[in-house]
């Protein structure tokens, strides 16, 4: 069982142990990689605005402030202010990782 929400990024990140040579046991969360553009489906495409913040941009495509993360995930970016740095920059709204898209559609 995870101690972070099921809407963490870090939920289904596995931990490891790390034992010190004074014995002292450091548990740690180990890397979590971002998933492969290819998992997800798009379904919108949000042109940046001046201003715009993504914990917003969440809330109004996502449902959920903080669900920015998943924005991150499909836009592949390692930093998420860089997917609102240009005006003008699109981001990919999408399907949750590894939720599939209509076929034919």
């Amino acid at each position: 069982m995870s101690d972070f929400p099921i809407t963490s990024r870090y939920y289904s990140v596995k931990t490891a142990e790390f034992e010190t040579t004074d014995d002292k046991t450091i548990v740690y969360l180990k890397r979590r990689f971002l998933p492969q553009p290819e998992r997800f489906v798009p379904i919108y495409e949000h042109a940046v605005t001046e201003g715009d913040r993504l914990d917003n941009i969440a809330a109004k495509y996502v449902g959920d402030p903080e669900m920015f993360w998943q924005l991150c995930d499909a836009n592949n970016a390692m930093r998420p202010e860089e997917l609102t740095e240009t005006v003008g920059d699109k981001i990919q709204i999408t399907m949750p990782d590894g939720i599939p898209g209509l076929s034919n559609a």
